[in-house]
């Protein structure tokens, strides 16, 4: 494999790890999301589940992951004669960037104090044992 395309190769494990990482998606809720990106228009449920070789109930639940973690969008087509359907889209790829790093700044943030918490609490300790004599 040359170098560019393994180099790409890292480059989309790194990114899908991402997505691991910050949502806990699983490797169909990546495959679904990979799916509505390449056609680069809306699907329906049923189209996601042929796209990625699943039974419906099964690429339902994936959708529904993907949703609930803002990765992709629901809307709503009417028929005209009445009733309606609903179509899956990405989201804007900033926005998910957005949220990551939202995501990431409030963990640092919570890793922080629970860093000082720690020194806190153990420098207390320090300071109440006495030193041992020689």
């Amino acid at each position: 494999m040359p170098d560019s395309m393994s180099e790409q190769l890292r480059q989309d494990m790194e990114c899908e790890g991402l997505l691991e990482c910050f949502h806990g998606l699983k490797e169909l809720d990546k495959t679904c999301y990979r799916a509505l990106v390449e056609v680069e228009e809306p699907l329906t449920v049923d189209e996601i589940a042929d796209a990625v070789d699943r039974e419906r109930s099964t690429a339902y639940r994936a959708v529904q992951r993907l949703l609930q973690t803002g990765f992709i969008e629901k809307d709503q087509i009417n028929y005209d004669q009445g009733g309606y359907y609903h179509v899956y889209s990405p989201t804007d790829s900033s926005k998910i960037a957005a949220d990551m790093q939202r995501l990431l700044n409030d963990w640092y943030a919570k890793m922080g104090q629970l860093i000082q918490e720690f020194e806190t609490k153990y420098e207390q300790s320090e300071t109440a044992v006495p030193a041992a004599e020689s």
